[in-house]
């Protein structure tokens, strides 16, 4: 698929990869960008600065993203590719037995917001633009997953576990509706120079992810190659491909040494 002339959704796209992905959208003359985000004044911002449209949503709300899409309808006629780019990284920490320290003690609000922006917010995508890409025969749908989807971010298990489902939610999708025209494209980049990370780095919880860390805009990139290929996996870190299968070749064995990995990072 190329983005030229195309009617594109971007959700999360205010700042980090989904401003990049909006601007390359944008300069690959695609017909009109409509840009989700909770921040309605940055996605306003980006929707000036390309010629889009904004509309403040929170993705984790059905009623917003149904919302989101039928003003993409009125304003491009059709959505060609909804990308569902936004998402959260809460309940960081990586032992202990306190909220604080995150894990499975992390608070139930931490895993709930997780699981409404990280995994509902596909679900609720797919369920109000699947039924106009049926009818036609054709679409798209860009889920952004993370590296932490197929492996494992040691700092934030609410954050991997979701990004696990979002995976998950992309594959079924990609082979139950295939047969009917529609694509699907699963991003799954490991450190990239974002707000989030920068977060994350401060707070101890992510020094494994700022090697290699690579920036939005060579994301963008990957995502405009990996829809030109109409892959479903598409991998910004081509390592990660490499990790990916040495996990599913020994499994024990990648455990032990992301344990191995841990020590040296964070110490005992």
């Amino acid at each position: 698929m190329e983005a030229e002339g195309k009617a594109i959704v971007v959700t999360g796209g205010a700042r980090g990869i989904g401003a990049a992905l909006c601007r390359r959208f944008a300069a690959a003359r695609s017909r009109g960008v409509v840009i989700g985000d909770v921040d309605g004044e940055g996605a306003k911002a980006v929707a000036e600065e390309i010629g889009g449209f904004a509309v403040e949503t929170d993705v984790g709300i059905e009623e917003e993203v149904k919302r989101l899409v039928q003003i993409a309808i009125d304003e491009l006629g059709q959505i060609d590719l909804f990308c569902s780019i936004a998402g959260v990284g809460l309940g960081g920490g990586m032992h202990g037995v306190t909220a604080e320290e995150g894990g499975p003690f992390a608070s139930n609000e931490a895993w709930l917001k997780s699981w409404d922006v990280n995994v509902m917010g596909h679900v609720y995508a797919a369920r109000h633009v699947l039924p106009a890409m049926v009818k036609r025969g054709e679409g798209y749908l860009l889920n952004m997953a993370s590296a932490a989807g197929l492996l494992t971010d040691m700092g934030a298990q609410a954050y991997s576990v979701t990004k696990h489902a979002a995976v998950a939610f992309a594959e079924w999708i990609a082979i139950n509706y295939g047969g009917a025209g529609i694509k699907v494209s699963c991003v799954c980049p490991q450190g990239v120079r974002t707000n989030m990370l920068a977060a994350a780095v401060g707070a101890g919880q992510a020094a494994q992810l700022t090697i290699g860390m690579i920036e939005p805009e060579d994301v963008a990139e990957a995502v405009i190659d990996g829809l030109a290929r109409e892959q479903f996996l598409i991998l910004p870190h081509p390592e990660v491909r490499d990790y990916f299968l040495m996990k599913a070749t020994d499994y024990d064995r990648w455990i032990g040494g992301m344990r191995k990995l841990r020590r040296r990072l964070y110490g005992a």
